[in-house]
């Protein structure tokens, strides 16, 4: 498998750098830098190997950014994930992800091309489309005009019923503007009626009070969304959204955030657009955080969060996969970028002998992630890619030291045997663990993956070659939430509130190693250094000039 076009494969050699060093890539998954406390599992756990390479601060050792526009994403308070940070550092540039993604695909029209809309399209004859999301111009988690645009797409091509759920924000943009996203909301479908589509409002409710709970904090968020958009069944009846809107902020101390949730009824009083068997439902969110726990009670046949009484038979596809790791939801809209001449790529074409290796849950990051969202080789020749199987039928917290030792050792097995130039392996304990929630297991975690890093530096000091360890985003260093000051969130009851997502934090970036050139040290006149900035990184200690258009190595040569 190789990109097509004509692309000038070859790498410029480096002024001063040599080619032939072994170079282990380790990527810790979920292994972000925060203050030490009782909360950083990280800082709890014994991890000789990583504190040893923290010595090496400023030359060797460094932070990078691993969340917000450093990997694509809209805003700074976009936290990272393991797709589009293995996308940075696989690419060596940034790519579009999230609402830049969504906009490309709306202008080209090539939304409708995917499988993703065909899929839903099926129910666009005999049944209803149903749009679910955030109706707002925030742009932080949706945007008005693309479900405008989506609305007429939808309209354009066959789609005859459709009912739209809507959230009101007061958030991301200011308290009451919900009132004129309605009324442009409900003019858009007018129009569309006008054309012969049966369109409306079907039900609606505040964001932080319905639908779009996060980090499965408050389920009974979700539930009301569900009873009100698949059930038909809310505490406030309407006629019009616009009524309902106005009426229910009238009461005293409502904002948009809260509204209750409300659903729209016929002159009969029957629920204008509950989800049926057979219908299609669409949620049209770009942000993946507060769209996650709905999927799941959209998606998942085994749920128990709360009882949906019914559960109907659906097409449904989010706006964006929100979850790459539980591939939730297995159908979307918009599919990840299509990246051209990664770094994988650029190597394979220069001689490069790689070897890849993770466990089942991190592996297609390492390596289809990592090559631009493609699977396969680039040259089966130069390249092998190992997968571990991950345990399975358990949650995470179980074993936490995973599958970290038999990474290591598949790792240091390919070092040692002088087959390959590169050996890239990500060690998932942190993200995974971390994500249970289980600080004391996150610990264990967090040791199995130092212990891990301790083999193949051990090997990389054997061959004489180059260690680079960094991460995809932080995770396992603050397993709490916090209010604004910083200190750990209490709920209602007084107890500590778990955080088991990732984080905004940055995450470490150390090179070293009996390979590394004399005098090779990391820049410090880089403003904001990130992911992507790795790939031009490891380029040159291969000893190769990386592509101009690549985001700028972080080290530089100065002579001793």
């Amino acid at each position: 498998m190789g990109s097509s076009g004509d692309v000038n494969w070859k790498l410029e050699d480096h002024p001063k750098l040599p080619k032939g060093k072994t170079i282990g890539l380790i990527v810790l998954d979920g292994w972000g830098e925060s203050d030490p406390d009782q909360y950083n599992c990280i800082h709890k756990a014994p991890t000789p190997a990583m504190d040893s390479l923290k010595n090496g601060k400023p030359d060797t050792w460094r932070l990078i950014k691993a969340h917000g526009t450093a990997v694509g994403l809209p805003s700074e308070d976009d936290m990272g994930n393991s797709e589009v940070g293995h996308n940075a550092l696989g690419a060596g540039r940034i790519y579009a992800q999230g609402a830049k993604l969504v906009d490309l695909a709306l202008a080209s029209g090539k939304i409708y091309e995917d499988e993703g809309f065909k899929y839903i399209s099926e129910s666009f004859e005999k049944g209803t489309v149903h749009l679910i999301g955030l109706l707002s111009d925030g742009g932080v988690h949706s945007r008005l005009d693309q479900v405008q645009l989506l609305l007429k797409g939808f309209a354009e091509r066959g789609a005859k019923r459709i009912r739209v759920h809507i959230l009101t924000d007061g958030r991301d943009v200011l308290d009451g503007s919900s009132v004129g996203f309605v009324e442009t909301l409900e003019a858009d479908l007018a129009a569309l009626r006008s054309k012969g589509v049966d369109a409306q409002v079907a039900s609606g409710g505040g964001r932080m009070y319905v639908t779009m709970d996060r980090y499965e904090n408050d389920w009974t968020v979700v539930k009301r969304g569900w009873d009100a958009q698949v059930l038909g069944e809310a505490p406030h009846k309407f006629k019009s959204a616009l009524e309902a809107v106005k009426t229910l902020r009238a009461e005293p101390g409502a904002n948009d955030q809260y509204l209750p949730p409300f659903v729209i009824v016929d002159d009969s009083g029957k629920a204008v657009g509950p989800i049926v068997d057979g219908d299609a439902v669409v949620t049209f969110n770009f942000r993946a955080d507060r769209m996650v726990m709905h999927a799941k009670a959209l998606e998942y046949e085994d749920f128990d969060k709360f009882d949906r009484v019914r559960v109907p038979k659906i097409r449904y596809a989010g706006m964006l996969q929100y979850d790459g790791e539980l591939k939730l939801p297995s159908r979307y809209l918009v599919s990840p970028p299509l990246i051209d001449r990664t770094s994988g790529e650029y190597l394979a074409h220069n001689g490069i002998r790689t070897f890849a290796c993770s466990e089942t849950v991190k592996f297609g990051h390492v390596t289809f992630f990592w090559n631009g969202n493609r699977s396969g080789y680039f040259n089966e020749k130069l390249e092998e890619y190992v997968e571990i199987p991950s345990d399975s039928g358990i949650s995470f917290n179980v074993q936490p030291k995973m599958k970290a030792l038999e990474i290591a050792e598949k790792a240091r097995d390919a070092i040692l045997s002088g087959k390959f130039d590169q050996v890239r392996v990500n060690l998932p304990n942190g993200d995974m663990v971390g994500h249970t929630g289980d600080i004391e297991a996150t610990v264990v975690a967090c040791e199995a993956a130092d212990l891990a890093v301790r083999t193949i530096l051990d090997a990389i000091e054997q061959v004489g070659g180059i260690y680079v360890v960094t991460a995809d985003h932080g995770n396992a260093e603050d397993m709490v939430k916090r209010d604004k000051a910083g200190k750990p969130a209490l709920d209602k009851e007084g107890n500590l509130q778990i955080l088991t997502s990732h984080t905004l934090k940055p995450v470490p970036i150390a090179i070293g190693g009996p390979g590394l050139s004399a005098g090779v040290r990391f820049r410090q006149d880089i403003d904001t250094p990130g992911l992507a900035n790795v790939a031009a990184t490891v380029m040159n200690l291969h000893g190769f000039v990386a592509p101009s258009d690549y985001e700028t190595s972080l080290i530089e040569v100065v002579d001793k």
